[in-house]
């Protein structure tokens, strides 16, 4: 039988692999496996038990939007005109397909999505409103946040 996520138990060297990995995904086996304490075999094993059973979705490079013109960050709450689960997956299918949305979440309360999104200036947000997400015939309202100062953004989960 396949392990998955569920059957699989995390020890306390494999929470040690998680935190270095959070911390420097490029770090070699024979690196990890020093800080880890462990031999290089084993290291090796356990990082691909984590990767097999999903505890390790991808490894990703973190790019500087300020460098990449890209620094201007709006949370958009968009609320559904109608809301079913035909509606929902052709709402999120339209958002996976938009680059500028890098984050979209279905949450509660007053509004049905919550997007993050990337771009270079207000003028450029404005257009990308109109243009790209005001097509959608389905949205029924939306409100904009501009993020004035990031105070904190971590990429990783606490373990």
């Amino acid at each position: 039988m396949a392990e998955t996520e569920s059957s699989y138990k995390l020890d306390e060297k494999d929470m040690d692999i998680l935190r270095a990995l959070q911390q420097n995904a490029r770090l070699t086996n024979k690196e990890l496996a020093a800080k880890v304490h462990l031999s290089t075999t084993p290291t090796y094993e356990r990082v691909k038990r984590l990767e097999r059973t999903g505890f390790v979705k991808q490894y990703a490079t973190i790019l500087n939007a300020d460098l990449l013109n890209k620094g201007f960050a709006v949370f958009c709450s968009i609320k559904l005109r109608r809301l079913n689960s035909d509606k929902a997956l052709e709402f999120c299918e339209m958002i996976k397909g938009i680059p500028e949305v890098t984050e979209c979440y279905n949450i509660s309360g007053s509004f049905d999505y919550l997007l993050r999104i990337q771009s270079p200036d207000m003028k450029y947000y404005q257009q990308f409103l109109l243009n790209v997400i005001g097509r959608h015939d389905n949205i029924s309202s939306i409100e904009s946040t501009f993020v004035m100062e990031e105070v904190k953004h971590e990429y990783s989960v606490c373990v």
